[in-house]
């Protein structure tokens, strides 16, 4: 198996007979989703989406992928193929289009509906094209046939992308559930005719590689919801990803059943329902949605809120319903359910928000404590069968962390795939198909870009690691003014202290070091204000490490007059 040195260089140009694949996100972790391929000069992009922050990214909204290594190849792009609609495979699209709004959008019915009305709050209008499994479309010199697939959110596509180079298969997202809701198999007989063709790279989902057998059936969970809300005496409040229909359709079935009313809580849920609704993928019976100010008059018995926040999103409707900041206020006998799985990062913050929920007095089933989620990713057995039916000559797993990437691939060699022909790259190794074999070429820039209110990419690593230190250890401020003509100090110092657990009547104490450390600066001919700012940094910071054993972020602020 090959893999990623940290000493790769930057790929050389790729040969006229090459098809170069570039992952620029999406390896190495769950999210931010993005593939570009190369033939003769042309790019085709499958994938286009979002990381969402973690604790030690204070402040953050998204992480979307850099754009950099394509950044002056914009005109070479022929469209973005978009496999389904998550938001870890289309939320970086808005900003993608930003740099260049015509670049045409190619995928199925639902997931060119939701990118489209995401793309109405940033005033784009986009060029699509509409596509179904089976369809073949040309776009510039990339041959694309589209294969359905089953996932958790309906009209999932994967892409078999054929160039004279040879022809990769992009899975997406994908699983094998046999007793699908909406009856949308995975196509196996289209992969097995791919197969058959000949597979020359397959990308294959990650993401369920450590997981043993085969993914429970969606429609299991039926039962389970049943009972649940034949055992709840009032409210029901549901999370879910604002995406997941395939949960949706069962919570209103469910409702439906036990005569309950259901309100959407949250933009992204209405929206995206309001949507899944009109095109006919969320089945609706007269009467039972509605909004959720009318909820007042209804007794609790008869409601169900659905609303996003099954990640402890600190923004989402849950997360400020546990915190007591939402009108909904929880209540003692509140049923929450936590339809979701738990992406890798956040279960710090799915069981703070958990606890919360229960301290109100909720009773929280989430899928620690039933049967409340399936997942939409081929588990080991199913990618086993996977890979035999397809037969790829050369693998490169992809979606996924270090530990599914590595799993997928010894998969893939189970199944008889050459260790040499198994690639495992990270974001922004270069992989190139030439003369049917798959190898790593090089390395483009492809690091984490964040998104912080309407700035994109303007807070970098270093404006976090400072976040981090103030969340963590606090700041304290050093004021002085300092005479620029004699360069001594005639105002101050004065020493504030936020968030450090440090009282300021406490610096009385080294006061007489900084003015002691100062004067001598003087003496010696030191008067520039940056100099003596850094001597005040370093006398303050030794004396508050030796007596507190903290590292505050210290901020002297020089006044010359």
């Amino acid at each position: 198996m090959s893999h990623p040195h940290p000493e790769l260089g930057r790929p050389s140009p790729l040969p006229a007979n090459g098809l170069r694949v570039t992952p620029l996100g999406g390896l190495g972790e769950i999210g931010r989703n993005m593939t570009v391929f190369e033939y003769g000069g042309r790019l085709l992009i499958v994938d286009c989406g979002v990381l969402f922050p973690e604790e030690e990214q204070p402040g953050i909204d998204l992480i979307l992928p850099d754009f950099s290594s394509i950044r002056d190849r914009l005109d070479d792009i022929e469209g973005i193929v978009l496999t389904h609609g998550h938001e870890d495979h289309i939320g970086g699209v808005p900003f993608l289009l930003r740099e260049k709004p015509d670049i045409p959008l190619i995928g199925s019915k639902l997931t060119l509906a939701l990118i489209e009305a995401k793309l109405q709050e940033h005033r784009i209008r986009p060029y699509t094209l509409e596509v179904t499994e089976g369809h073949r479309e040309r776009i510039g010199p990339f041959d694309c046939e589209f294969v359905a697939v089953n996932h958790s959110i309906p009209d999932a596509l994967a892409v078999a992308i054929r160039t004279p180079a040879g022809m990769v298969v992009h899975t997406g997202d994908f699983k094998m559930d046999q007793l699908p809701l909406d009856n949308r198999l995975t196509d196996l007989h289209a992969f097995a005719r791919l197969s058959e063709e000949g597979i020359d790279l397959l990308l294959s989902d990650s993401t369920n590689a450590e997981v043993p057998g085969f993914v429970p059936p969606e429609r299991d969970i039926s039962n389970v919801l049943r009972q649940v809300f034949a055992g709840a005496r009032k409210r029901i409040i549901v999370a879910s990803f604002a995406s997941h229909v395939h949960r949706i359709q069962q919570i209103l079935d469910a409702a439906h059943e036990y005569g309950r009313r259901v309100a959407f809580v949250g933009r992204s849920m209405v929206r995206n329902m309001g949507i899944a609704r009109d095109l006919g993928y969320l089945r609706v019976p007269p009467g039972l949605v509605v909004d959720v100010k009318t909820l007042d008059d209804l007794p609790d018995s008869e409601v169900v809120l659905v609303c996003t926040g099954s990640q402890g999103e600190p923004m989402a409707a849950l997360s400020r319903m546990a915190n007591r900041d939402h009108q909904i206020r929880i209540v003692q006998g509140d049923t929450v359910i936590l339809a979701s799985s738990l992406i890798p990062g956040n279960e710090n913050a799915v069981y703070r928000v958990i606890n919360g929920l229960t301290r109100w007095g909720a009773n929280v089933v989430h899928k620690g404590n039933a049967k409340v989620h399936v997942s939409g990713h081929a588990s080991a057995g199913e990618l086993l069968y996977f890979y035999n039916i397809c037969r790829p000559k050369n693998l490169m797993p992809v979606h996924g962390e270090w530990r599914h990437l590595r799993a997928n691939a010894e998969l893939g060699a189970l199944t008889g795939v050459p260790h040499d022909r198994i690639v495992i790259a990270e974001d922004g190794v270069v992989v190139d198909l030439i003369d049917g074999r798959a190898k790593i070429s090089g390395k483009v820039q492809a690091g984490y870009v964040y998104v912080d209110g309407l700035s994109v990419g303007d807070v970098g690593e270093p404006a976090l690691k400072d976040r981090k230190i103030l969340g963590d250890e606090g700041i304290i401020s050093v004021f002085m003014v300092l005479d620029s003509s004699t360069g001594k100090i005639t105002g101050g110092p004065h020493i504030q202290a936020r968030g450090s657990g440090i009282e300021d009547a406490a610096f009385s104490a080294v006061l007489p070091k900084i003015v002691d450390v100062l004067e001598r600066s003087a003496q010696d001919g030191v008067v520039e204000a940056h100099q003596m700012q850094q001597l005040v940094r370093r006398t303050l910071g030794k004396w508050v490490s030796d007596t507190y054993r903290r590292r505050p972020m210290i901020l002297p602020v020089v006044v010359e007059v």
